[in-house]
């Protein structure tokens, strides 16, 4: 007896979403992860990053086919690590500094934990 009367009060509380509210929120989170993926295919595909990826033996062929099934946390974390990558080189500074270096290195070594362990 108490369900039947519980039932009419939950159909009551429930919210209806918009489904453009929905279809919105959806195309802007594919946006940012098209975006994401963009600047992780630019870092690598940087002439700096392959000298160092040539230089520590990473196949930048796998790295750059894992981009693709990269999602959530781990997206993000690459995408800000490329972004940095691109930041620095960024206005055709032809020398790489330790810390471009090493953030390059993080961003090849997060690219291949992450499909290491997948």
């Amino acid at each position: 007896m108490f369900i039947a009367l519980s039932t009419p009060a939950l159909a009551q509380q429930r919210h209806v979403v918009d489904p453009a509210t929905v279809a919105g929120a959806v195309d802007q989170h594919l946006v940012k992860q098209d975006a994401d993926r963009a600047a992780i295919r630019q870092a690598l595909s940087r002439p700096e990053v392959q000298t160092v990826a040539k230089q520590m033996g990473v196949d930048l062929g796998r790295a750059t086919a894992a981009v693709s099934t990269l999602a959530g946390a781990d997206l993000e974390r690459t995408a800000n690590a490329a972004r940095q990558v691109n930041d620095a080189l960024t206005g055709g500074a032809s020398t790489v500094v330790i810390s471009t270096t090493t953030i390059i290195i993080i961003l090849l070594v997060i690219i291949l934990l992450i499909v290491a362990l997948k």
